[in-house]
């Protein structure tokens, strides 16, 4: 009987007791301030406290998250410019940028008149396999309707990529027929190349626009594919190129550097000192090289141009790059953000700091380029240097600067000419752009007889007809394109020329066309020896 009894209040008292023991053990905690440990109680943030009051209490529904992520950034706002906070649905775009490919259907689109046109298709792509066509509108993307809808953009991207080896159903509208097509999603590159050809006798040309993961090995196809056409001088274009992976412009500074030369290194308070040194022999280690830098070109852009020049290995032009000598590393957090924070600095070979002043909080730190334009930097070789850091001297005795950019050896003015606000509208508004396109697919079979940007650039001549067109185009969107000048008309046709170039080939066919007149490519050409 007794037994009987000590089973039935034997499982009472045990709990009774474990109560007991964990009301006493809180109370205890509360006056030990010392670090917990095992599963001891520790202390919450005072913005995660307020983050759960406010959630818990607050009035009237609040998204917690954004609130979350704003008191993030105002956090990373009072450290440097480029310490930032990735949100988690912005994340996959931002590293399939850095990776250099993402998964999809392979087209290049834009919205004319609320409806989709395809303007080129990747070649041996998916939707290529599928048979779509520059020139197609898409009507329907598997039962959602996106014509006449007022869909956006990033809407019609969430659409149509996915999953490689997916399947996707478009609907297209070609010559007045609706048309099902079937699309096998693949991996679509994001080329960091947008150009690489033979630009003179015995010379090449090649324009990065940034350092993703594949860039090296794009910039080493094309090297290779030019060395076997008979280049021996080498043009390499970096403006507007923001940077990207630092390791990538390492490894294409160790192509043209000798020995074990040091490229860069970096060093922040709790990161130690990193050399990053030429490794083996370049594939264009003696060539003559000249690099083409400007006010966009960053980071790593920064790393390449800077080695380069403590070495006197190449002639650098142009007009002062931006001026980011900070390293940062990406840090993945739990609800699937990214914490990219600045660890560390870097410095060229004779340990000069590029990075310019951010002590005024980040609108002024970007604004300076801005301000570049304003007080003659961009126009004016004198003021473009920047002499308030410390001097260093290069082998040959050439003086660089520290602390603001790498400023270049030879300088090129940007043309600052006023030009007709008109111009600026054709860009806002993208009246240019969807001209050219209307134009081209009006005109197919005359561009197509084109088998070459050469061939198109010696013969394609934009005349009074094309500028005639374009005016009544451009009034449509209330632009008046007849109070422009002859000098301002000639810049139209050959901006108009240089797009449909783009239609054609890409950015490779844009840059073959364009740099025949580019001011800065014409005085490399110079530089370089006959």
């Amino acid at each position: 009987m007794k037994n009987k009894k000590l089973q039935i209040w034997l499982p009472l008292f045990v709990a009774l007791v474990m109560i007991a023991g964990m009301y006493l053990g809180y109370r205890m905690s509360e006056n030990i301030p010392a670090k917990r440990n095992f599963f001891a109680y520790e202390k919450r943030s005072p913005v995660q406290e307020v983050l759960n009051l406010i959630q818990n209490r607050y009035v009237d529904p609040v998204g917690t998250d954004t609130l979350g992520d704003n008191a993030i950034e105002e956090m990373l706002g009072h450290l440097d410019p480029h310490s930032m906070f990735i949100p988690s649905r912005n994340l996959q775009e931002v590293n399939e940028d850095l990776a250099g490919r993402f998964e999809g259907i392979g087209v290049e689109f834009n919205i004319f008149s609320d409806t989709i046109h395809v303007l080129n298709v990747l070649p041996e792509g998916p939707s290529d396999k599928a048979g779509l066509r520059s020139g197609d509108r898409l009507i329907k993307v598997g039962d959602s309707v996106i014509a006449g809808v007022n869909i956006s953009t990033e809407k019609i991207k969430r659409l149509l990529r996915g999953p490689r080896g997916s399947q996707v159903t478009v609907t297209i509208m070609r010559a007045g027929e609706q048309k099902p097509v079937t699309i096998t999603r693949g991996v679509i590159p994001i080329k960091s190349l947008d150009a690489a050809y033979v630009i003179a006798p015995n010379t090449g040309y090649i324009k990065l626009n940034k350092f993703s993961e594949s860039t090296y090995e794009e910039f080493m196809a094309a090297l290779e594919e030019l060395q076997k056409k008979g280049i021996q001088k080498l043009i390499l274009d970096l403006r507007d190129n923001g940077g990207g992976i630092l390791e990538e412009s390492v490894q294409i500074a160790d192509e043209f550097l000798d020995g074990d030369k040091m490229i860069v290194y970096t060093e922040g308070k709790s990161m130690p000192k990193q050399e990053y040194k030429a490794k083996r022999p370049g594939l264009f280690e003696k060539g003559e090289l000249v690099l083409l830098v400007d006010e966009g070109s960053a980071s790593a852009s920064e790393v390449l141009a800077g080695a380069l020049q403590d070495w006197d290995r190449a002639t650098i032009v142009g007009r002062r790059s931006f001026g980011k000598g900070l390293v940062q590393e990406q840090y993945n957090l739990s609800d699937g953000s990214a914490l990219r924070l600045t660890v560390a600095r870097y410095y060229t070979p004779l340990g000069r700091s590029i990075q310019k002043p951010y002590d005024h909080g980040s609108q002024e730190y970007y604004h300076e380029v801005i301000d570049r334009y304003h007080n003659g930097s961009l126009a004016n070789a004198d003021s473009n240097k920047h002499e308030t850091g410390k001097a260093y001297k290069t082998k040959n005795g050439k003086t660089v600067y520290g602390g603001g950019g790498i400023t270049p050896d030879v300088f090129v003015a940007l043309d600052t000419t006023a030009l007709n606000p008109a111009i600026g509208r054709l860009y806002d508004r993208n009246t240019i752009g969807n001209f050219v396109y209307r134009y081209y697919i009006d005109h197919l079979s005359t561009f197509q007889a084109f088998k070459s940007p050469e061939e198109f650039q010696n013969g394609f001549h934009p005349g009074d007809d094309l500028m005639n067109s374009l005016t009544q185009f451009a009034l449509v969107d209330g632009i008046d394109l007849k109070v422009l000048s002859n000098r301002e008309k000639q810049f139209l046709k050959d901006r108009v020329k240089t797009l449909m170039a783009r239609q054609l080939w890409r950015s490779e066919g844009f840059y073959e066309v364009n740099n025949v007149n580019d001011p800065m490519v014409k005085k490399a050409l110079t530089l370089i020896t006959p």
